[in-house]
């Protein structure tokens, strides 16, 4: 018998133009596999492959040694595959049991047997470890017990082989300590995992093995053990652009004004005394722990809430904000958290996006100046290196890298004097990563100020020039970058009182 309870041998897969070129991927029982790699790698195609999402042109799939056809997602779930999609496909209307029972509801004289479906479901649930009452309605669930919940779906289906996709993109800190014991959990009982992130510090953590695709093929295989993340980023990368993670001490005027200045600022009962200032040209990030008030800092700044005591002066100057409106004018812009909800109008083109904060300025009677409006969103393309077919493409058939440049580029339309990142590389692979790194380091040049959130330590190391850290809605502490010379006195200070 096989080694592998899953073989893809040679491969391929073409629309219009090849994207996989003869891959091989190989996965062993109980064991989690990595799979990383860059926007437009393959690595999507190739899952969508094995699940039966797409065919393939050639090439042979292999369970337990033996050829099989997997030509639709009732195939591989023959099989015992299944994907733990990063937009959960829960029905939010539905109960946990009914979400796990759907589409093989159990019934007893002519009626669904409820009791009988939240007694398998809470045996499903208990034997995870996952502590939610199966007749709780989904929508009321966080995003962390949801993920759960579409895993224990899955695995009362029988799957012994889950395609985890960007499982922790939307999780808080203790969400995906229960999701890697969950995952612990699951390897303990046989059930083999393909672990597709962007977060590569996870992946050393969580996976035995790793595959790298880069531009179609195996760029690397093998041990986690063997590789560290500058491999893994010259694997994915394929040049040196994987420096751009490094820290350089920037030059910036530390003695002139304040371009920003935040006194005492009240958001809310936690957030009471918010007190901090920025340069022009300075970089300056806000570490903490999940809660600890960053976003919340970021929206109030922006007007989506309400400033309920303090001052901010913009250049020396009090301004008032009483909405985004007022932000926008005062100099601000906010790429937020989560740009799919709140930073793109997802049927809209990428021009149309890119546009909208600058409409009244580009319309000339009740009509878009359409001619300015390309030259403005072409240039913008050009300048971030946005991959699309052109800018009348609809934004969300592009890449979460380019959909995110795209979100920067809508605000630096509006020139703005201070630019705010909220988890700016969310769910973008390490490529745009530093592509986004390097246009932040670019606009901070300029002499505009960054206000910059990441709960990735090593992004914040990378570029910030100052580090204040929060903790339960008070700053604790102001860090010069230059003074922490590693990231592990970065995460000790980040969950000190003091």
């Amino acid at each position: 018998m096989s080694e592998f309870v899953l073989e893809m041998k040679g491969i391929e897969k073409a629309f219009a133009v090849p994207v996989l070129k003869g891959v091989d991927f190989s996965l062993k029982a109980g064991e989690v596999h990595a799979l990383v790699g860059g926007n437009g790698a393959g690595k999507s195609t190739l899952m969508k492959i094995m699940t039966g999402v797409y065919s393939k042109d050639a090439g042979d799939i292999l369970i337990n040694g033996e050829a099989v056809s997997i030509q639709s997602i009732h195939d591989a779930g023959k099989y015992g595959i299944a994907m733990i999609f990063q937009e959960l496909s829960l029905i939010q209307t539905m109960s946990v049991a009914e979400n796990i029972f759907l589409g093989e509801e159990v019934t007893k004289n002519g009626l669904r047997d409820t009791a009988y479906m939240n007694r398998r479901a809470k045996e499903v649930l208990d034997n995870l470890g996952i502590n939610v009452d199966p007749g709780t309605v989904v929508s009321s669930l966080s995003v962390g017990m949801s993920q759960m919940v579409e895993i224990a779906k899955a695995v009362s289906k029988n799957a012994k082989i889950l395609v985890l996709d960007e499982p922790t993109a939307s999780l808080s800190d203790s969400e995906t300590e229960h999701l890697f014991k969950l995952i612990a959990d699951l390897k303990e009982k046989g059930v083999s995992m393909v672990y597709i992130s962007h977060r590569m510090n996870e992946i050393l953590k969580i996976a035995d093995s790793i595959t790298i695709l880069r531009d179609g093929v195996i760029a690397h295989t093998g041990s986690v053990k063997d590789i560290d993340l500058d491999k893994i980023i010259m694997h994915m990368l394929g040049d040196n652009r994987g420096n751009r993670f490094h820290w350089v001490e920037r030059e910036y005027n530390k003695e002139a004004p304040d371009l920003l200045t935040v006194e005492h600022m009240k958001i809310n009962d936690k957030l009471t005394d918010i007190s901090f200032s920025l340069k022009p040209g300075e970089i300056l990030g806000f570490a903490g722990l999940m809660g600890s008030g960053r976003t919340e800092i970021l929206e109030t700044l922006f007007g989506i809430r309400k400033m309920l005591g303090g001052t901010v002066k913009i250049n020396g100057a009090p301004v008032s904000i009483r909405n985004t409106r007022d932000s926008i004018k005062s100099g601000f812009a906010l790429i937020p958290e989560d740009r799919r909800k709140q930073g793109l109008v997802l049927i809209h083109s990428v021009k149309e996006n890119a546009i909208l904060p600058k409409i009244t300025k580009l319309t000339r009677g009740i009509l878009v100046d359409e001619k300015t409006a390309d030259h403005m969103v072409e240039e913008n393309v050009r300048n971030l290196g946005v991959v699309t077919d052109g800018i009348h493409k609809r934004i969300n058939l592009l890449s979460g890298g380019n959909q995110q440049k795209i979100v920067v580029a809508k605000w630096l339309n509006m020139q703005p004097e201070i630019i705010m990142l909220d988890e700016p590389t969310a769910g973008v692979d390490i490529g745009a990563k530093a592509e986004i790194i390097e246009l932040i380091r670019r606009v901070a040049d300029e002499g505009k100020g960054v206000l910059f959130v990441s709960s990735e330590l090593t992004e914040l190391m990378a570029i910030c020039d100052r580090i204040i850290v929060l903790y339960d809605g008070r700053i604790i502490r102001s860090l010069s970058r230059k003074d922490i010379k590693a990231e592990e006195e970065l995460q000790y200070a980040i969950q000190q009182d003091k």
